[in-house]
């Protein structure tokens, strides 16, 4: 799987965040989310929009907590959605709960 200049967002796991996220050498937005969630089922079309107008800049995932036990854990996932800016291996921001279009533009104006 490699989302990093298609404009998509991909599924990422346990398995495979070490070298998806970790180390990936552009900056990745990684979206933990759950399929019950209310909240995460309207960021979900921000995060696509957001995936494909930084498409080449900005690598975007996403992450079903409910599939993957250790690495949310890992970085304090405790409200979903959450959503985290990794850069060169490392979190760099990090934002929970729902927001709209501008606020996610400017949380990685921020940060990126």
């Amino acid at each position: 799987m490699d989302a990093m200049n298609t404009g998509t967002v991909a599924a990422v796991t346990d398995n495979d965040f070490q070298t998806e996220v970790l180390d990936s050498e552009m900056p990745v937005l990684v979206d933990f989310w759950a399929d019950w969630c209310g909240p995460c089922k309207q960021v979900s079309p921000i995060v696509e929009e957001i995936a494909i107008e930084y498409s080449g800049r900005l690598k975007v995932l996403k992450m079903d907590v409910d599939a993957n036990a250790d690495t949310p854990p890992k970085y304090g996932i405790r409200g979903i959605p959450t959503l985290i800016l990794f850069k060169n291996g490392q979190p760099e921001a990090t934002r929970v709960g729902a927001i709209d279009k501008s606020q996610m533009e400017a949380f990685l104006q921020q940060n990126l």
